[in-house]
């Protein structure tokens, strides 16, 4: 008899209509000082830690191909930040002690935080100038380590959608749509087309 598996395409399914949800949510007020955070900086640089590490590098990548200075924190080739910069931090908890370190160092050199979260009331939270909430993660996890990394590695993440989406998968797929859309955005208002990114593209590989 073969053996019976959960559905994937039921899973994929769920987490489309919680990512409408959550789409649905996001101020937009918000969104739009997010928006020109990124037009007025001189340079712009991405921090995340783990899975919301490799949705800012994406990030930067993408700001890169419309032809924004972009780097990511920890980069051997990332060059000293300054003021006039933005630091854009993904960071679900707000609590991911090395991005929370360069954040703060961020503000001390006169530059900008924006901050990508679940959490807007977090240590990231309290120093940035702009928070565009995906999701909430309102719900505080109880006596688990407070420090996001370890939680990682403990298995012990709670998202807001565990059932089907685990150690925080609905907050970094949701941060990675966002990122995408602030993108298609951007192009809009730099009358960007496809042959603009395609020219920046890497072709030494």
């Amino acid at each position: 008899m073969p053996q019976e598996f959960p559905s994937i395409t039921d899973f994929m399914l769920q987490m489309t209509s919680s990512l409408e949800e959550v789409a649905r949510n996001i101020d937009r007020e918000s969104a739009n000082r997010f928006l020109e955070e990124i037009l007025n900086a001189k340079r712009i640089y991405l921090a995340g830690a783990g899975r919301s590490g490799l949705v800012a590098r994406a990030f930067a990548q993408r700001l890169m191909h419309l032809g924004f200075e972009s780097y990511v924190i920890g980069e051997t080739i990332t060059p000293a930040f300054r003021s006039g910069d933005v630091l854009i931090a993904v960071s679900g908890s707000g609590e991911t002690r090395s991005v929370v370190d360069a954040c703060e160092t961020a503000r001390e050199l006169g530059g900008t935080v924006s901050l990508i979260t679940s959490t807007p009331d977090s240590s990231i939270g309290r120093i940035a100038d702009c928070i565009v909430e995906i999701g909430n993660n309102r719900v505080k996890d109880q006596g688990l380590p407070s420090d996001f990394e370890i939680r990682q590695l403990t298995g012990q993440y709670r998202s807001v959608s565990a059932s089907f989406a685990p150690l925080g998968t609905l907050f970094e797929t949701a941060a990675l749509v966002f990122s995408d859309a602030v993108v298609s955005a951007l192009m809009e208002i730099r009358q960007c087309t496809p042959e603009d990114l395609k020219s920046r593209l890497a072709n030494v590989q």
